[in-house]
């Protein structure tokens, strides 16, 4: 069983409004669309220890007694186990006019009391609007409409208002594409994040940060954020990844005072997926102890791996809760973590900055409006890799065009730093600059067409088998290191139908994955290594060592 919980249980537990929570929600809630649609809501055990844990508070006696211990919380399960749905009822729980949505003090007993929250906001954030009834707000909208307290509610596909005793609005939930705009943003009381693997386009990062700061703006209210979803694509910089980054490190006790409560269940990562049984059996431990909702329902998921062509990293991501590399991804995204060490040892030290004046291959890629453009180098003498100029489209500006001046003046910038050996450039779009560059350093500046496919598919698997050596890497401390990253991970392999190996195997080039995830810096990074490559056949790649003054008898 891979179980993940932090922080992990204390000796004292701490005081909850958990058990109020899971009262409230079996006495007032059904549950969502689905084979049990209607029923009076029973909560799971997992999901009732969840809940404890989520809610608890600090004890009397405290500076901050009564306050959530826990300002987030995150849920990562397999698909199908109605994470969803639950979602929906924590949020229905915070909404509801009588609903324990925050601790209130403490009673004779010194157990603490919940009381509804005042005006309540909350914004549940989704990666689309499309489907609504596919995501949290619609289920939402279902327990609200079909539960015994509907005539507190006035529920649309757009709101879901909570009712005063006159009838008017006081507060509730809406379903949002983006962050709400500043008026809204200020009232939030939870912010609900639906599938947050799912956000991970720079409108998404930018509406989470939004949505985060906003919560220090209802102190009275004790607001927090709910986290619920999937494990998403490794490397892909989604919300959920760092977020599940975060646990991990809680887990390692480099955060001392968490305020982050997070479960997350996989299977033990032991089991052969090539076997049946042994898909069977991880599926049952990543499920955990709701079981079978009929039988041979893991049968059935585990026999989803035997059908022709299927997308074998999606499966063991969506049915176990793996984070994996994509099978579409070109590269290993998982090995690029440890890159940062020395040959890709984690026992070896950490890579550093590449100094002015080393020498060094660069490559360059990029468009002039659709895509990014990016510069990569690196060091001849250590194969470690850096970005030195990177520009990215806006998506929400139809009007913006990579600035030419600062693209000329960063090549300037690199060859005056550093003591360049070669400049591979993929020409498109840029075929006029190239040549002035090159007229300018002579014999340094090389045009290299990507689209010369075999060639282009030899240096692809050239920098794969690098990143698998060890052989390339990248410095923790550059601040450009995270874009490297993602860039990495949003690389494709795309088949090429006809051109195959010495040993008439397929050769791939790198596309898109996703029409918004540009990977123009994972190009000009193939290209570096490529000029780096023919670098070190021409003897460069070699210490410089400075002639010492030597006394003549």
């Amino acid at each position: 069983m891979g179980l993940l919980v932090v922080p992990g249980a204390d000796a004292e537990p701490w005081p909850t409004i958990g058990g109020e929570v899971c009262d409230f929600i079996e006495e007032r809630a059904v549950y969502g669309p689905g084979s049990l649609q209607g029923q009076p809501y029973v909560i799971d055990p997992e999901f009732r220890a969840f809940i404890y844990r989520l809610f608890e508070v600090y004890p009397q006696g405290h500076p901050w007694a009564g306050r959530r211990r826990f300002k987030r919380g995150g849920l990562s399960v397999r698909k199908g186990l109605a994470k969803t749905e639950k979602e929906a009822l924590l949020v229905y729980a915070h909404i509801h006019p009588e609903g324990p949505g925050k601790c209130d003090g403490f009673d004779a007993d010194g157990h603490p009391v919940a009381a509804p929250v005042m005006s309540p906001y909350v914004p549940m954030l989704a990666f689309s609007l499309d489907q609504v009834e596919e995501l949290a707000y619609g289920a939402l909208k279902y327990v609200i409409e079909n539960g015994p307290d509907s005539d507190l509610f006035d529920v649309s596909l757009e709101r879901a208002l909570r009712l005063d005793d006159w009838g008017r609005s006081d507060g509730g939930a809406w379903p949002l594409a983006n962050a709400p705009d500043s008026r809204d943003g200020g009232r939030t009381t939870l912010n609900a994040f639906d599938e947050p693997h799912r956000l991970h386009l720079p409108r998404h990062i930018k509406a989470h940060e939004t949505m985060a700061a906003n919560l220090a703006k209802r102190p009275l209210e004790d607001p927090w954020s709910l986290y619920v979803g999937t494990a998403g694509e490794l490397g892909q910089g989604s919300v959920a990844e760092n977020l599940h980054a975060e646990a991990e490190a809680i887990r390692d006790g480099k955060i001392e005072r968490p305020d982050l409560f997070y479960l997350y269940r996989t299977d033990d990562g032991g089991h052969d997926l090539e076997v049946k049984a042994e898909r069977t059996k991880a599926v049952a431990e990543a499920t955990g102890p709701a079981g079978e909702w009929g039988p041979g329902q893991f049968d059935d998921i585990a026999s989803q791996w035997d059908r022709p062509g299927v997308d074998k990293a999606y499966l063991e991501r969506v049915w176990l809760n793996r984070w994996v590399k994509s099978g579409q991804q070109a590269f290993d995204v998982k090995r690029w973590s440890d890159l940062k060490h020395e040959g890709g040892d984690v026992d070896k030290p950490l890579r550093g900055r590449i100094p002015a004046g080393a020498p060094v291959a660069v490559g360059f890629d990029g468009a002039r409006r659709r895509d990014s453009t990016a510069f990569v180098i690196t060091d001849l003498l250590t194969g470690t890799q850096e970005i030195a100029g990177l520009w990215e489209k806006d998506l929400d500006d139809d009007e913006w065009e990579v600035p030419e001046a600062e693209v000329d003046q960063t090549v300037e910038h690199i060859f005056s730093r550093y003591n360049v050996w070669r400049l591979y450039g993929d020409p498109p779009y840029w075929v006029t600059e190239m040549g002035v560059w090159a007229g300018r350093h002579k014999g340094l500046v090389e045009e290299w067409w990507t689209n010369h496919y075999k060639k282009a598919a030899y240096a692809i698997r050239a920098y794969q088998e690098a990143i698998a050596s060890g052989a390339v890497g990248w410095t923790a401390s550059d601040p450009h290191a995270p874009e490297l990253a993602r860039h990495i991970a949003a690389a494709g392999q795309v088949k090429l139908k006809n051109i195959v190996d010495d040993e008439g195997k397929p050769l791939y080039i790198l596309g898109k994955i996703h029409p918004d995830r540009k990977f123009d810096a994972a190009m000009a990074a193939m290209l570096s290594w490529q000029a780096y490559l023919d670098g070190v056949k021409a003897g460069q790649a070699k210490p410089h060592v400075p002639a010492r003054p030597r006394r003549i008898r």
